[in-house]
């Protein structure tokens, strides 16, 4: 079978970490050409691998311009790793030259864009998705799983953070007027919103707490707390979604889950990320890639018998309790691109529906509001 042909907008640190190795590891996929306005490098040869994608990729076809990337039929599907603030321009523009579209997080910067977006891709038959490949993460198909096995009875808390201390990159948020798609809400948000709506769907309401911890002034919060509320059946559910920058730990706390059954409490970062940029870095494909070490493994606590290997599981028959570290699922962010290809070929239904990131747009935007009116406001 032909492989899909692929074609890349940027060649960032996006596109060249998070996708790129990914990409590479499907044989059923091709990259034919990139979109990178910066001029090519006079000798290729001799320039830093990294620098540009014509040293890393001297096979595929370079465009400088929008327009003479957009035209070429070998596209199959068109991803999407510029910035934020044209991420709903450049997947309108794939659409409509025919392609199938993955567009970076976050999706758009409003559910306008968003809503268009999804009727125009309705409209050209076309796959629209969004790289929401924090749904595999080691940690998160591990809490899946044991919500599957019904190791928490009905859950009444849910607490999602994605904390940091101060990292580097902080250092170029010196923004200080808001404009839609700024702010951690739409970074490290678009990872535990998403998560949050998979988990328990749309909350009846939305209270959110937006700060500036980074010491400058600014509208552009860099802290976030969102607790979400819910309907019946699930009116007694409280769910947290949290992002911190002073948050000194030595592995942050993930999830923490109380239920009428059990609980979890979960720390450290998918060890993914961490795979892919040490030198020299690992290939999904490895065995290892996506395991975590036993020390990060969660704290598992129930009254269920969810298949505790019996090495990490201690049993309290007063309180008739099994209590032990649950080995972690490794990640598996190669998953999201064997799904796009299987979807691409009419072979699965594609796995992050536009719509379900349509709702994380909606959900950062109820945020901001609840923090400017200082009140909880419902879900509409």
């Amino acid at each position: 079978m032909e492989p899909i042909r692929l074609g890349l907008i940027g060649y960032g640190f996006s596109a060249k970490c998070f996708h790129l190795p990914f990409i590479n590891a499907c044989p059923d996929f091709k990259v034919v050409a990139f979109f990178q306005r910066t001029e090519a490098p006079t000798e290729p040869k001799g320039a830093e691998p990294g620098s540009h994608c014509t040293v890393d990729y001297p096979d595929a076809k370079h465009y400088r311009t929008a327009d003479d990337f957009f035209a070429d039929k070998d596209i199959d599907v068109v991803i999407v790793c510029s910035k934020q603030d044209t991420h709903a321009e450049y997947a309108e523009k794939a659409l409509n030259a025919g392609k199938h579209v993955v567009v970076e997080k976050p999706f758009t910067r409003t559910t306008e864009e968003a809503d268009h977006l999804i009727s125009l891709a309705k409209d050209k038959g076309k796959i629209l998705t969004v790289f929401q490949n924090r749904r595999w993460d080691n940690d998160f198909l591990t809490l899946r799983h044991l919500l599957d096995k019904d190791a928490f009875g009905t859950i009444e808390e849910c607490e999602i953070h994605y904390d940091v201390d101060f990292p580097f990159w902080m250092r170029g948020m010196n923004k200080k007027e808001y404009s839609p798609g700024d702010g951690m809400t739409f970074g490290l948000g678009s990872h535990t919103f998403d998560q949050a709506l998979l988990l328990f769907g749309r909350p009846k309401s939305v209270t959110g707490f937006l700060r500036v911890l980074r010491g400058v002034e600014s509208e552009i919060e860099d802290s976030f707390t969102a607790i979400l509320q819910y309907d019946a059946p699930q009116q007694d559910l409280l769910v947290t979604v949290k992002t911190m920058v002073v948050s000194t730990m030595k592995d942050q706390l993930k999830y923490f889950v109380r239920g009428t059954k059990g609980s979890f409490v979960k720390h450290g970062t998918c060890i993914q990320e961490e795979q892919i940029l040490s030198s020299p870095s690992m290939s999904p494909t490895d065995p290892d890639f996506g395991r975590e070490p036993p020390h990060l493994y969660g704290l598992l606590t129930t009254k269920g018998e969810p298949a505790f290997d019996h090495a990490h599981q201690i049993y309290e028959p007063d309180f008739n309790l099994h209590v032990g570290r649950y080995p972690t699922i490794p990640g598996h962010w190669l998953g999201f691109y064997e799904n796009l290809r299987d979807a691409v070929r009419g072979k699965a239904d594609i796995a992050v529906r536009p719509e379900q990131s349509r709702d994380g747009i909606r959900l950062i935007e109820l945020v901001r509001m609840s923090s400017q009116k200082g009140e909880a406001v419902e879900w509409h």
